[in-house]
């Protein structure tokens, strides 16, 4: 028997399916001009948007008011719990690694491996650039890599394009994986099954991203002769990436793909160099090799600055285990939703709401260990570490109030049949959908800045048409994610942080120039993947029983008492190594924050 104040959603509330697409866009198209204006801040921007979708869904789609603001706050606080504590964890513990010296260290290992100019872009841009946006993600691999870059000598414009083409295939899983967690969160869908799809997806791309910034360095004929390197750094990044995505999840596939890769390329260039150091134009070779020659730290050194790193894999790693994570699920705070639980009527059957809040079995709790055992190991003195977490909540309010926003008004955009009606009105490309479902998550992350954001504001309509077309949804989601990458180095955050870290302010335009045809191009592969995914080869699609198999074992294995005793293990050796003395501290400009 229903009860008597249920609310029945309507996807079509003017009889006309185009009027009530338009209609619901009205938020969508706000933001869009809002953000491409550069008039208003993001955050003001996001809630300017969620004021618009409020008033949509209360006038047009004729939800009541009561529930369109619960719906905003259970959205808010899915925004902020699970998702904005990845964020606040994962910078926090790049922060700590700043402060105490480490990431300095880290950078000037990376930064003496090789004198070539090419190879020395594929270390920094490619594969320290993807550690990055694994670990901190929101700004911090473009701003670091690309400031690297020119302190090496390299032109400022090329160092800046080639870093934010660089950050791609990485950004579907950046921020130790927020943007698949969130499309997981707004969609319903398992994030690991959305994880295995973008992994057989992305890895295309990645395998030719070094090829392509190498080119676009020095040309065909130089790219063919560092053509070991490029295999290397490709095929160990897009194989680890596979692996990682399709069996791990999506919270390690940048961090492990981008160490595998580091390591592969380290091991490569012991044994074999290029016959030619190629250099820019006019440069003295000498010099190149003065600056990588001193930078001469110590083993010991250098395994206690990839500490926090280290334990960052190691903690995840584990809470990530199917056994280990239905073990912690125990603790985890069921809570439904109010007046909001059961009162909307989707179909024939009502919508179950309810707030769980995982504390101890969140990712982001997993990343506080790290940070907090990194802090402990690098003897950063406990006045340090307040003033690191306090650091870190004032450059993440302004993002994480956006991050509340924008799930808020995807939650409010769902609930109320806005997405649906978005949906529906895609239906007209009826067979070609797939093809151009990457193109939506492409144009909102040109809109947002953030794959996480793209993922919230068009997840819900992916799936949505997915299911009216009879297209696994599971693709077009992915697609979403994969297909937004690619939009990253165009969009005008992306380029106001690149043009900021090389003293290029004023210059925005050239640099959208010098990226906006490799943008599109990319984007373009991907809809071609994902269309011959959708109808040529739908084995590539994972299916959810493959995911409810691997979830349905909810002990802690001998599998995973061995992972956790080998973790015990890698912790008891980096402690070891780490506590006999501290780092030196780094010399230097101050290191970009991960927020900026």
């Amino acid at each position: 028997m229903l009860c008597i104040s249920m609310w029945v959603q309507l996807t079509n509330p003017f009889e006309n399916t185009a009027l009530s697409a338009v209609v619901a866009a009205v938020p969508i198209v706000a933001l869009s001009a809002i953000l491409l204006s550069r008039k208003m801040a993001g955050w003001k921007a996001s809630l300017v948007t969620l004021g618009l979708a409020l008033l949509v869904a209360v006038f047009a789609f004729t939800m009541p008011p009561h529930l369109a603001l619960l719906s905003t706050v259970y959205g808010a606080l899915q925004g902020l719990f699970p998702i904005g504590w990845i964020v606040l964890n994962a910078v926090l513990l790049y922060n700590i690694s700043v402060r105490t010296g480490s990431f300095a260290i880290v950078r000037d290992t990376i930064e003496s491996i090789t004198v070539d100019r090419r190879l020395q872009a594929l270390l920094i841009a490619f594969c320290f650039g993807a550690f990055l946006e694994g670990s901190a993600g929101f700004g911090a691999p473009v701003a670091i890599t690309a400031g690297m870059l020119v302190g090496l000598g390299f032109n400022a414009l090329y160092a800046a394009g080639i870093c934010l083409i660089a950050n791609t295939a990485p950004v579907a899983f950046g921020g130790i994986g927020i943007a698949v967690i969130t499309a997981g969160t707004v969609t319903n869908i398992d994030p690991n099954l959305i994880s295995r799809m973008v992994g057989h997806q992305l890895p295309f791309i990645a395998a030719i991203i070094p090829l392509w910034l190498t080119v676009i360095i020095a040309g065909w004929k130089g790219a063919k002769e560092i053509w070991p390197a490029l295999v290397t750094a490709g095929g160990s990044y897009a194989l680890t990436m596979f692996v990682t995505a399709s069996f791990i999840g999506p919270m390690l596939p940048d961090i492990l793909s981008a160490v595998v890769s580091i390591g592969a390329m380290v091991i490569l260039l012991k044994f074999w160099q290029p016959k030619t150091v190629w250099r820019f134009p006019n440069e003295r070779t000498e010099t190149a090799i003065a600056h990588s020659k001193k930078h001469n730290h110590s083993r010991s050194t250098i395994i206690r600055a990839w500490t926090p790193f280290v334990l960052l894999v190691i903690f995840v790693g584990n809470w990530g285990s199917t056994g280990i994570k239905a073990f912690l699920d125990h603790t985890s705070v069921k809570i439904p939703f109010g007046a909001l639980d059961h009162a909307i009527l989707i179909g024939d059957k009502p919508k179950e709401i309810i707030y769980s809040f995982g504390w101890l079995s969140a990712a982001g709790t997993a990343i506080l260990f790290a940070a907090i055992l990194s802090a402990l190991l690098l003897h950063m003195p406990w006045r340090a570490f307040w003033e690191t977490v306090q650091k870190t909540l004032r450059e993440l309010a302004k993002p994480l109030l956006t991050i509340a926003a924008v799930v808020g008004f995807a939650y409010v955009a769902n609930f109320s049949g806005m997405s649906a009606a978005l949906g529906h009105a895609l239906t007209v490309t009826g067979h070609w959908f797939p093809l151009i479902a990457p193109l939506l998550g492409w144009l909102g992350v040109f809109i947002t800045g953030s794959d996480t954001s793209s993922n919230a504001l068009f997840g819900g309509i992916q799936q949505q048409t997915a299911h009216t077309l009879g297209i696994d949804p599971t693709l077009t989601v992915a697609a979403n994610t994969s297909g937004g990458v690619t939009a990253k180095m165009i969009s005008p955050q992306s380029i106001a942080v690149a043009t900021g870290a090389t003293g290029l302010t004023g210059q925005e335009g050239s640099l959208f120039r010098f990226t906006i045809l490799h943008s599109l191009a990319l984007v373009s592969i991907i809809g071609v993947i994902t269309y011959l995914q959708a109808y040529h080869l739908p084995w590539m699609i994972p299916k959810a029983a493959e995911i409810s198999a691997a979830a349905s074992h909810t002990q802690i294995g001998s599998g995973e008492m061995v992972l956790i005793a080998l973790s015990v293990i890698a912790i008891v050796v980096t402690a070891a190594i780490a506590l006999p003395k501290r780092l030196p501290r780094p010399k230097g400009p101050a290191m970009p924050s991960a927020a900026e």
